[in-house]
């Protein structure tokens, strides 16, 4: 047991080394990452599309790199925005890790891009410990996925520097409770804003790249008390940091003052641009 946790926390650090210097090289660029983490469904590439497309009609320079399992799908859904948009399929591997997405970079990203927008895996639980050298980290929730989300995925939402609710204009439709909502993600990031989007009713249209812009501009980022605390994540107890619980991994990105993390690993890619 000793030998796995051993083995756990060297990956974990290595990739954490990758990520530092993925988040020096993309400074030194002028550029800013930002790491989406959601479950599968949350509707982020329904709103990415959308933030994509206002960042070109308002000539701001992004891209996107999107991750899945399998297939090119969200890749073409935001190509449709004509912004340089790269497809990683990661071969059953659960979340993307900095190596891997540094070299995914390498050679592909524009080199006038401000904001770079990953999409990682859809899965609230591996990609929440792997940094990927972030400017900001978002975390995504649909109404229809319960008020106690943030209960349920405490690395993933403590670890967040915005929270974005999406699909709220089926919420009365669900029966989704906002104020209980919030008083949960209070509970696991105190301090941290959450968001109200939605990518059919235009609710929240460009919020998260005035957001992400903001950021990469210098504007001060929520840091959340679990990075605070340890260079390791504690998660809730009693409604405050304490230990993660079984089956979450314990280990956060530092905290950066604004600045995020990469990640490490092979995996099968293809671009679409």
């Amino acid at each position: 047991m000793c030998r796995v946790v051993d083995l756990q926390q060297a990956v974990l650090a290595k990739n954490d080394a990758c990520a530092h210097t993925l988040r020096e090289d993309l400074a030194a660029r002028g550029t800013a990452l930002v790491n989406l983490l959601s479950s599968p469904g949350s509707g982020k590439t329904a709103l990415l599309e959308r933030e994509l497309t206002l960042a070109r009609s308002r000539k701001i320079p992004v891209a996107a790199l999107t991750a899945d399992l399998a297939t090119e799908n969200d890749a073409v859904r935001l190509a449709r925005s004509q912004v340089p948009v790269k497809q990683v399929l990661t071969d059953g591997l659960c979340h993307l890790e900095a190596e891997m997405l540094g070299g995914h970079l390498h050679g592909w990203l524009p080199a006038d891009t401000r904001l770079l927008f990953i999409e990682n895996v859809g899965n609230l639980v591996c990609p929440a410990s792997y940094d990927l050298g972030e400017t900001l980290r978002v975390v995504l929730a649909s109404v229809t996925e319960g008020e106690d989300k943030p209960l349920k995925y405490p690395t993933a939402f403590g670890l967040a520097h915005l929270v974005v609710v999406t699909k709220t204009d089926i919420a009365d439709a669900v029966g989704f409770d906002e104020a209980e909502f919030r008083a949960n993600v209070e509970r696991i990031n105190p301090g941290v804003e959450v968001v109200l989007t939605s990518a059919r009713g235009g609710i929240g249209d460009g919020v998260l790249l005035d957001r992400a812009l903001a950021a990469r501009d210098g504007a001060p980022v929520h840091i959340p008390v679990m990075t605070r605390k340890s260079h390791h994540v504690h998660d809730v107890e009693d409604g405050r940091a304490g230990d993660a619980p079984d089956g979450e991994h314990t280990h956060a990105p530092r905290a950066h003052g604004g600045r995020p993390h990469p990640t490490g690993s092979d995996t099968v890619a293809s671009s679409r641009s």
